[in-house]
């Protein structure tokens, strides 16, 4: 990933953040079949090694793990992003030298790939991710809602991802290094045009720090 030093997220919980709030990844990794991607929901467990862990589960059935030992893969965690139109910038309105940009931020999880079989664990990932997303629901779900059986055929059906993270890397491109007058632009900009929510808008602005 280009990585100017000015977009650089260096604050791992920083880091940690942007996997919590947005932990639907890109899962990608190199085989004798080729690059191979698929997408994702991974949780992040802390205290899985120097760096952390990342797990979930795919289908069987998904060609991504068949053949595979241990890999090194990459995880891409996507936070807000938005297309910044030059009509925004207060440069348009005097001199007119402006162009276009994206705004985005983004985390890279890099690390040794494994995919697991064994039921208990399967069980205990799957119950974990149920927990994560429905947590705040008036009413959560859990697996214990459901027949046991049921439950454990369904396991079967699934192969376990854990990603044991050897470097985390972020990128926050949010026009940082511009004016107050343009990122405030920006902000108004993305909140009144772009429909975007008061807190992304905050983000892709730079007017939340890094």
């Amino acid at each position: 990933m280009y990585l100017p030093r000015h977009f650089a997220m260096a604050d791992p919980d920083a880091l940690r953040a942007v996997i919590d709030r947005h932990p639907f990844a890109t899962l990608a990794l190199a085989s004798d079949r080729g690059v191979m991607a698929d997408h994702l929901p991974l949780i992040f467990d802390s205290n899985g090694g120097e760096h952390g862990v990342l797990r979930g589960h795919i289908a069987r059935a998904n060609p991504l793990w068949r053949g595979e030992g241990d890999a090194e893969a990459l995880a891409i965690f996507h936070g807000p992003q938005a297309y910044i139109t030059p009509n925004w910038y207060p440069d348009k309105r005097e001199h007119g030298r402006v162009v276009p940009t994206w705004n985005y931020q983004v985390v890279h999880a890099r690390g040794q790939l494994r995919f697991i079989h064994d039921p208990a664990w399967l069980l205990n990932v799957v119950s974990a991710l149920s927990e994560r997303f429905e947590h705040s629901r008036a009413v959560p779900w859990s697996v214990e809602d459901a027949p046991a059986d049921y439950i454990e055929n369904m396991c079967r059906a699934i192969v376990g991802v854990e990603l044991t993270v050897t470097h985390l890397t972020g990128k926050h491109k949010a026009s940082q290094h511009k004016s107050d007058a343009e990122r405030e632009a920006i902000y108004r900009g993305l909140q009144a045009e772009d429909g975007v929510a008061a807190d992304a808008a905050a983000c892709l602005s730079g007017r939340l720090s890094r």
